[in-house]
Formats: structure tokens, C-alpha cells, sequence
């Protein structure tokens, strides 16, 4: 009763009672996931390694991309891990419901996102959330074989050349949380971000860029806002 399409990335389920977007999904349609229900009592812990921004471990054991793969939907997959319900836009504008099965998927993203956050500075880090969504719909769109792709994968290599560390994740009944991360390039610096005595950030200056980060709401208001209270607009 269902159309199923499955590689190693993860499996997709469609049609049949999945068509009525008020159903929930049977049990029977999940083969990769246990039921967060039936999951172990006790979470389970997994720490994956990367380098420039590549998924190169797990648990500090050094492994190829389809072993490492193939481990995390075993791992995340036990723990009920990786389960999407999702109504997503085809190309042609027709909107789809899928359920899909996607463990290891799951956890590298947010892995790679929590380090992301510690190795990318705020700048990089918003335009590289930009640059992720154009990729990921120029790839959903059949767009791979294109000079805008070589473009776009030129920039995230380059944006990965600092993206190296450990991610350690906490698996439990259908979730996965990030409770843990380190790097050696982390730009994370404790001596500034402490609220503790001792800390390292100079609390005199904060008045004077108060002052000039400031300066443009205070013109505005003076200027436009006196204006329209004076019109009676306010």
C-alpha cells in the first residue's frame, strides 16, 4: 500500500493513508526506527568526530563515510531516532506528505551544526545557513551537473577548512540532543564568556559602544519620530 525509496542517507515512505496529512503514520511503515515507545529505558551517548567540516568518527574510532553511516542509523535508529513527518514542496509546486527514516542523517546534522557554532564566527555562520538552503534546493531540484553548484560547493569547502572537533550526543526515546562539544579551533573563549569574578572581558568599555552602537536609533528617533509626534500621527 505504500511507494518506498531507500538508499543509505535514509528511506522515504509515501501514498496509501499517508495521502491524508490528518493520519498518523502506522507503525508498519517504520523499519529503520523503533517505536520512541519501545526504545531503551536508558539513553545511549555517541561522540562523532569531524574533520574540515567530514564526519571521520565515532566514538574515536576512525571510519569510511558508508560504515560510519551505516553505524549511526544502527545507534540512532535503536533509540527511535530519525523519524520526519514532513509535507514538503515539490518542483512544480504540488505540495507532498512524506515520512521518512533517517537515524544517521538526524545526528550529523545537528552534530555538524553544533560544531558549526563553535568554529564558524557569527558572520560566517549566518551566511552559511543562507548558502545551506539554495544548496539543498538547488540539489532537490535535479541542479547537481551546474556551474551554480560548483560555485556553491567551492564556498561551503572553504567554509569547512576550520569545522574540526567532537560532538558528543545523548539518544533517547526519539530524540537526540547535542550535550557536549570541543575543537581546537574553537572560537569559544572561556575568560571572555564567564559571568565568574576574574573574567576576562573589560566591562569599561561596554559604555562607550552602548553609546555608538546606539547613535543611529537615537538620530532616527530625534529626527522622525519628533516629526510624526508633531504632525499628530503618534
Amino acid at each position: 500500500p505504500y511507494s518506498i525509496d531507500e538508499n543509505l542517507w535514509g528511506r522515504s515512505i509515501e501514498c496509501g493513508v499517508l495521502e491524508d496529512p490528518w493520519v498518523e503514520p502506522p507503525e508498519e511503515v517504520f523499519t529503520w526506527t523503533r517505536s520512541p515507545g519501545k526504545a531503551p529505558d536508558e539513553p545511549g551517548y555517541v561522540e562523532i568526530g569531524f574533520e574540515k567540516g567530514i564526519p571521520t568518527t565515532i566514538d574515536g574510532q576512525q571510519m569510511n563515510g558508508v560504515n560510519l553511516i551505516q553505524q549511526l542509523n544502527e545507534l540512532a535508529g535503536r533509540h527511535g531516532v530519525g523519524r520526519i513527518d514532513h509535507l514538503e514542496n515539490r518542483l512544480v509546486g504540488i505540495k507532498s506528505r512524506e515520512i521518512y527514516e533517517a537515524p544517521a542523517a538526524a545526528v550529523l546534522l545537528q552534530a555538524h551544526q553544533a560544531l558549526q557554532a563553535m568554529t564558524l564566527s557569527k558572520a560566517q555562520l549566518r551566511f552559511k545557513q543562507k548558502v545551506a538552503v539554495e544548496y539543498a534546493d538547488l540539489i532537490y531540484n535535479g541542479l547537481w551537473f551546474t556551474l551554480l553548484h560548483q560555485d556553491l560547493a567551492a564556498y561551503v569547502k572553504s567554509s569547512q577548512r576550520f569545522v574540526t572537533g567532537t560532538v558528543r550526543l545523548k539518544l533517547f526515546k526519539g530524540n537526540s540532543s547535542v550535550v557536549g562539544r570541543k575543537s581546537p579551533v574553537s572560537l569559544y573563549d572561556y575568560g571572555l564568556a564567564t559571568y565568574d569574578k576574574g573574567d576576562e572581558f573589560d566591562q569599561s568599555a561596554s559604555p562607550g559602544f552602548i553609546h555608538i552602537w546606539g547613535l543611529p536609533v537615537r538620530t532616527q528617533a530625534q529626527v522622525q519620530m519628533l516629526s510624526q509626534k508633531e504632525k499628530g500621527e503618534m
